[in-house]
């Protein structure tokens, strides 16, 4: 696996940082800024040399922010890679609206969408080197009020999605949500990811802050022979 660098921004937002450029997933608002925040969006990421590509799963508000858009007046060459579900007002060349099930060769970077148990898309994505998996909303979204009818068909879907990424056994990293409103059942679509996909290294998201979640499900996570990491803040450099 080639090196890379990871940061944790806020919810399900990640800054990737590898040989040639920052990904940035899922961007939704900025945490309070700290002294000791590892990473700054505004000046290591969007004003780098590096190619900047900025990907949002869906339009839910928790995943989105048009803010992005803005960050052109920073760095004119962004790239931007949305979900179908997104509307963009003055569409531009560097702009790219996909479906589930499409595929993008950009800039030397190789990309996938698959589908998710919400809206939008999930993205698999190879970039020097190393492969890495964005969930967006992709969860086995188990609320304990479901009927049978619903529980059952959020199972198949789910499984169904997993079945098709697990075709590629060598993910380096997965970015998954692990929600704590879905309570006793928040680890469910996490473990089950990790046991038939087994990515080298598999991150939670997704739950807002409650930090405490990330060390159990790193726990969780071993017994399927992935590295699972946990979380202790915003801004943080994680790997």
């Amino acid at each position: 696996m080639e090196k890379f660098e990871l940061y944790y921004i806020y919810h399900s937002c990640f800054a990737l940082e590898t040989k040639n450029y920052f990904l940035i997933f899922d961007y939704f608002k900025m945490p309070l800024k700290e002294k000791n925040d590892d990473i700054s969006l505004e000046d290591k990421i969007l004003q780098t040399d590096k190619k900047v590509i900025i990907f949002s799963s869906h339009n839910h508000h928790d995943h989105f922010n048009k803010d992005i858009f803005n960050w052109k007046n920073l760095n004119s060459s962004i790239t931007y890679i949305l979900s179908s579900d997104i509307t963009i007002e003055n569409k531009q060349g560097n702009y790219f609206r996909l479906n589930k099930g499409e595929t993008l060769e950009l800039d030397g970077i190789s990309l996938t969408t698959y589908d998710s148990t919400d809206i939008g898309v999930s993205f698999l994505i190879k970039v020097d080197g190393i492969k890495v998996f964005h969930a967006g909303d992709l969860n086995w979204w188990y609320w304990k009020d479901d009927t049978k009818e619903e529980e059952r068909a959020m199972r198949e879907h789910f499984q169904g999605i997993v079945g098709k990424v697990s075709e590629h056994q060598d993910i380096d990293l997965a970015l998954f949500p692990i929600d704590p409103r879905l309570e006793e059942f928040c680890f469910l679509g996490g473990e089950y990811f990790a046991n038939k996909v087994h990515p080298k290294i598999m991150v939670p998201m997704h739950f807002d802050d409650n930090f405490f979640i990330t060390e159990e499900f790193k726990e969780r996570i071993v017994k399927f022979k992935v590295k699972g990491i946990s979380i202790k803040k915003t801004n943080s450099s994680l790997l």
